[in-house]
């Protein structure tokens, strides 16, 4: 069983930045797919970012955050993380990890095996 544990979260105004991390336990990662997700109030959930973790290069965005969050991982700590810049009032939601323990499409949802608590971003104008 793998858990995942998002942190970082918290309250920003516009145009700061936060970086969220997701770490797992139980499983050692050397393939599969990690992602974020992200659900507003009165919102259904949708895709922010993924990565490929046998390969960081592999990276995934969803169109309104590119160029403002950068996703990564770091093997040895078995953690991702979610760099966020510049951010906007309308990146307000909670935002979840996700791990899938194969290739899969990145922002389907369905394909994801594990699932984190998830943590909240508030960003203030």
């Amino acid at each position: 069983q793998v858990q995942l544990v998002e942190s970082g979260g918290g309250l920003v105004q516009a145009g700061g930045s936060l970086r969220l991390s997701c770490a797992a336990s139980g499983r050692t990662f050397s393939s599969g797919t990690v992602g974020w997700f992200r659900q507003a109030p009165g919102k259904e959930r949708d895709f922010v970012a993924a990565i490929r973790w046998s390969n960081s290069l592999n990276t995934y965005y969803k169109d309104s955050v590119k160029g403002r969050f950068t996703i990564s991982r770091d093997n040895a700590k078995n953690t991702v993380y979610l760099q966020m810049n510049s951010l906007k009032p309308e990146d307000t939601a909670v935002y979840t990890c996700a791990a899938a323990r194969t290739v899969v499409p990145p922002t389907t949802e369905n394909d994801y095996d594990y699932w984190g608590q998830g943590t909240q971003v508030t960003v203030s104008s």
